[in-house]
């Protein structure tokens, strides 16, 4: 488990501005937003549902990962943190990945997305019915993309 990394201030912020950006771009809440932000910030860590999401940079590294991706991809948060986003997707799948992040950021967001990504240990599955989103700060500049999921299969 990670040492209550929800409790520092920059992610207690990128949380807030994940949940705002999901319900800006699809009417919809990803989670409760009743309490304190430092307590959505929590809920957000340990809800069932895997949330990701990676900075503007050219080669996008992850800057987020609540448990449920941690537990998945089988990284720690020191380790995705350093991870270009694109690992999260097998060579052959990468240009496909490309093109959906293309989409997302033209439209805002893109839901019922399905594709096979992999650990960290080489373990495969299939995300299915994911939505990406853009990530916006207060002045509505775009600063990033996230994705979130609650199904995926481990693959053979």
């Amino acid at each position: 488990m990670v040492d209550q990394i929800w409790t520092h201030d920059s992610i207690i912020m990128w949380s807030h501005r994940l949940l705002d950006s999901f319900h800006h771009w699809t009417g919809k809440e990803l989670l409760a937003r009743d309490g304190s932000v430092s307590e959505q910030a929590r809920r957000l860590f340990f809800t069932h549902s895997v949330v990701v999401s990676h900075g503007l940079e050219a080669d996008p590294i992850l800057n987020y990962g609540n448990q449920a991706a941690l537990d998945l991809w089988e990284m720690t948060w020191e380790q995705l943190t350093r991870t270009p986003s694109r690992q999260t997707a097998e060579p052959v799948n990468q240009e496909e990945r490309a093109r959906l992040l293309r989409d997302a950021e033209e439209q805002g967001y893109f839901d019922r997305y399905r594709g096979v990504r992999i650990s960290a240990t080489g373990r495969r599955f299939l995300v299915e019915e994911a939505i990406v989103w853009n990530v916006m700060n207060e002045e509505e500049q775009r600063i990033g993309q996230a994705a979130t999921f609650s199904r995926w299969t481990r693959l053979p």
